[in-house]
């Protein structure tokens, strides 16, 4: 199974921005991770690093290749799971997960207590950052949140599920032909920057030197669509998976770029290493992958 070593190595690395630090995360050295890196790119007969001197950044092809890389290693680990037997999916279990994944978290665990009626799921809405601390505190076994841009601790275990790309929504017959002419001609509603999907928004406005007309803030991404279908103004928010903007004659969405590239926010399970219900939660994020697309 080199090449599944090699991959979380490859993930290692662009998590970390470099060799040296994918290194200490990996139990391997410099020289190591290096030689596994130029293996995995003979195996795969592409290049996956631009590299000067001693830096090495991921290419077109490595960016490419992280998401896939992330979901096969999430399969596999799921593939060493011993089979889900019923007396292993019973008990309590509570699992938390932001508001915009909520809705269909609800309908997976529906269907999984229709086949394990003996398991007792308790759902908790919250914010990302408030969600990564009751599970860090052993007050949730898991939570489905919004990647944050710390490490995390070696007592949890991070699995991504799926990516949204940031876009800016704007009414349909709202001034600007593009992202950038919308929000320099209409007031701009702005994502919470106090939570990790605000704190992602604002950046990106920032690299993309994107002006905006400030005019007002909530932490609620439906409330600010629906504040662009009564033409208040704009929003940048996340393309979330289970939305029908795009259906939506009341609204045009518009890729936001940086660089040419979109800005994807991460979604995945944040867990304890030690919860003792790892069944249950592979069978929540397998059931969360479905749902969503991933």
């Amino acid at each position: 199974m080199s090449t599944v070593r090699f991959l979380r190595t490859f993930v290692a690395v662009a998590e970390h921005g470099s060799f040296a630090a994918a290194a200490a995360q990996v139990a391997l050295t410099q020289a190591a991770v290096s030689l596994q890196m130029r293996a995995l790119e003979t195996e795969l007969r592409r290049e996956l690093f631009d590299r000067n001197g001693r830096v090495a950044v991921l290419n077109a092809d490595g960016r490419a290749l992280l998401p896939q890389a992330r979901k096969l290693l999430a399969l596999y680990d799921e593939m060493r799971l011993p089979l889900a037997s019923a007396e292993a999916m019973a008990g309590a279990v509570a699992v938390g997960a932001v508001v915009s994944v909520m809705g269909g978290l609800s309908h997976a665990v529906a269907r999984m207590k229709r086949t394990y009626p003996a398991l007792d799921v308790r759902l908790v809405g919250a914010k990302s950052i408030e969600l990564a601390a009751q599970v860090e505190a052993g007050e949730l076994d898991a939570a489905i949140l919004v990647e944050g841009a710390a490490r995390v601790p070696g007592t949890l275990r991070w699995t991504p599920l799926y990516q949204e790309p940031l876009v800016a929504i704007a009414a349909r017959g709202s001034p600007g032909r593009d992202a950038r002419e919308a929000l320099a001609a209409n007031p701009y509603l702005r994502f919470d920057r106090s939570q990790r999907t605000g704190v992602l928004v604002e950046r990106a406005l920032r690299r993309a030197h994107l002006k905006v007309n400030e005019f007002l803030e909530l932490n609620a991404i439906e409330a600010l669509v629906e504040l662009v279908r009564q033409e208040v103004g704009v929003t940048v928010v996340p393309l979330l998976r289970r939305a029908r903007w795009r259906d939506d004659d009341a609204l045009r969405v518009l890729p936001l770029l940086v660089n040419g590239e979109p800005v994807m926010r991460q979604i995945g399970m944040l867990e304890r290493r030690d919860h003792g219900r790892g069944q249950v939660t592979a069978a929540v994020r397998a059931a969360c992958s479905e749902l969503f697309g991933a």
